[in-house]
């Protein structure tokens, strides 16, 4: 009686608060909760939601220094910090992903893959120069686009490649004088955007990486749509307000609190409700989201391989994506780290339930046991939700419809669902030399016992939404190298999860995928799966846009830029 009542009262606990678990694994045992670790870099929203969710904050003067489950800070951590993780902490970085939020490396990466895999493939990406170093091969193609333009104009942009936040960009015609004492990067400036209501803007995408080995990429569902505050005006060239999204520009700008046509107030929407207002446009959002996942998986595989091996980390990406009014994604940047201030209204709605579904996702609770079999979830190497719903389907892409996104697509294996009651255990407030013995001491019944299964996880507040696709099944996973870092276990049923709150599985997407991941990364099997995805909807997509012509939804107001000529967001 004593530990049925016992078990009541954790039950109790861990509904009040999700992210509480249990000390150790006999009956009464006391609840405790997470403790997560900052510096002076961690975002404000980051501390508050894990203080909200009933976290802890570490505090080195009365823990031991390996007292703390997860570290989240805007800088990487040195890869000692991940040789030494132990299987209870996380780390918000993954080792080797700054390369892809530096632009001119960002730039190297997607020249490589065009010529590997054809310019058709990657034809997201801007035609692109880094200067100085490629300042004949750039002025030969100006001076060829000027004679072809004749009288007309060529339109350029120029970014330095290590600043952000719009500093040091610079749109240009002509180049006389131009001077390039530091590493730049040289586009082709997208002169026909999609405007609304006569404003330029761009899409800030969430994209968490969960792991590289196997790869796993989460979109999410909801975002940020970035307005000039000016209208654009290829005739000033000069005019920040007219040509960048920049917030961080915007919010200074004369016009940023002045109600603008259709934009209204301020200079961000949420994704959702830009989405609504392409339907309210008759535009097919759902293609466009779809090439907007496409743009996702290609550019991550540009780095996928050359990722080293460390376990119990993921990785947040900010993708800034500009939309043309022919419907074509861009991709302008991928952003380390990207911004959770938060600055109005907007920002508060996205970014505080974007870290509270991270959490959600990453789902900490790594038990202090070795030899108990289990691995952390969101492991590099395993990357992995732990699930009692079986079977991988081919997720045919997040289709923003309704709730914004959903998952559609074929069922393929079958798989039984790991449903055994699970161990899980926190690392106590207390000194670490406490935790290696009851650590050592497990590890010598490992070896004569039956591997424990998993339990699938209890709903929490932030329950996600429903989806139709259940997880793909997670890979035996291939041990790291690091030393000291936590290594998976040989034959685990841990499944990947298809969604966790806003956060929606875009890769793998079919069992080939899955397997072209599972042992080292096969990207050209991967690259043929993803080229059969985005031929097979032509015929659709073709129809659909037949149908559209006819109707008249789109209507051209000139040469250059083209408007969508349809009532505003409700």
């Amino acid at each position: 009686m004593a530990g049925s009542k016992a078990d009541a009262q954790t039950d109790q606990a861990s509904k009040r608060n999700p992210d509480l678990t249990v000390e150790d694994g006999r009956a009464g045992a006391v609840m405790r909760p997470p403790v997560f670790r900052v510096d002076e870099t961690t975002p404000e929203v980051v501390q508050s939601v894990l203080l909200e969710r009933g976290w802890n904050k570490f505090d080195e003067r009365t823990q031991d220094v390996e007292d703390w489950n997860l570290y989240w800070r805007v800088s990487p951590f040195p890869m000692i910090k991940h040789a030494h993780l132990k299987p209870w902490q996380r780390l918000n970085h993954h080792p080797g992903t700054t390369r892809l939020t530096r632009k001119d490396d960002l730039a190297k990466l997607l020249t490589h893959m065009k010529r590997l895999y054809g310019a058709s493939l990657y034809e997201f990406i801007p035609l692109t120069f880094i200067m100085p170093s490629d300042y004949h091969k750039f002025m030969a193609e100006y001076s060829k686009e000027r004679q072809t333009l004749g009288t007309k104009p060529s339109y350029w942009i120029c970014k330095p490649a290590e600043l952000s936040r719009g500093r040091g960009i610079m749109i240009f015609s002509d180049t006389k004088d131009l001077v390039f004492d530091h590493t730049y990067v040289v586009q082709k400036y997208i002169c026909n955007p999609l405007l609304v209501g006569k404003y330029k803007c761009d899409l800030r995408i969430y994209v968490c990486v969960t792991g590289f080995k196997p790869l796993t990429i989460y979109i999410y569902q909801e975002g940020l749509v970035r307005f000039a505050t000016e209208k654009f005006d290829l005739r000033h060239l000069q005019n920040d307000y007219a040509h960048l999204t920049n917030s961080s520009i915007n919010t200074l700008g004369a016009s940023y609190r002045n109600f603008k046509e259709v934009v209204g107030q301020g200079c961000k929407w949420t994704l959702s409700r830009f989405f609504s207002y392409l339907r309210s446009c008759d535009v097919d959002d759902l293609l466009l989201w779809r090439k907007i996942t496409h743009l996702v998986i290609l550019t991550v595989l540009a780095i996928a391989p050359s990722v080293p091996c460390a376990a119990n980390c993921f990785e947040l990406f900010g993708f800034d994506v500009l939309i043309d009014d022919n419907l074509k994604p861009w991709l302008l940047e991928v952003n380390y780290s990207p911004a959770l201030s938060l600055h109005c209204s907007t920002d508060v709605s996205v970014k505080r339930k974007l870290i509270h579904d991270i959490i959600e996702l990453i789902h900490v609770t790594s038990p202090r046991n070795k030899g108990s079999g289990h691995v952390s979830r969101g492991d590099a190497s395993v990357s992995s939700a732990r699930s009692g719903r079986g079977g991988l389907r081919d997720v045919r892409g997040a289709l923003p419809r309704g709730s914004l996104l959903q998952i559609s697509g074929t069922v393929f294996a079958k798989r039984k669902p790991a449903m055994e009651k699970a161990e899980r255990t926190w690392p106590k407030n207390t000194r670490t030399s406490q935790l290696r013995e009851r650590m050592n001491k497990q590890e010598g019944l490992a070896a004569t016992r039956e591997l424990p299964k998993l339990k699938p996880r209890s709903r929490s507040r932030h329950t996600p939404r429903k989806s139709c696709s259940p997880r793909p099944p997670q890979p035996p996973a291939q041990p790291c190298k690091a030393s000291g870092s936590p290594a998976p276990l040989p034959g685990s049923r841990e499944e990947l999860e298809p969604q966790a709150g806003n956060f929606v599985l875009i890769f793998p997407f079919n069992e080939a995928t899955f397997g072209a991941s599972r042992n080292g990364l096969n990207v050209k099997r991967i690259i043929q799966e993803l080229q059969k995805l985005m031929n097979e909807p032509q015929s659709r997509v073709a129809e659909s846009e037949t149908n559209r012509r006819r109707r008249g939804a789109w209507k051209p107001t000139g040469s250059h830029p083209r408007q969508v000529l349809a009532p505003g967001p409700p």
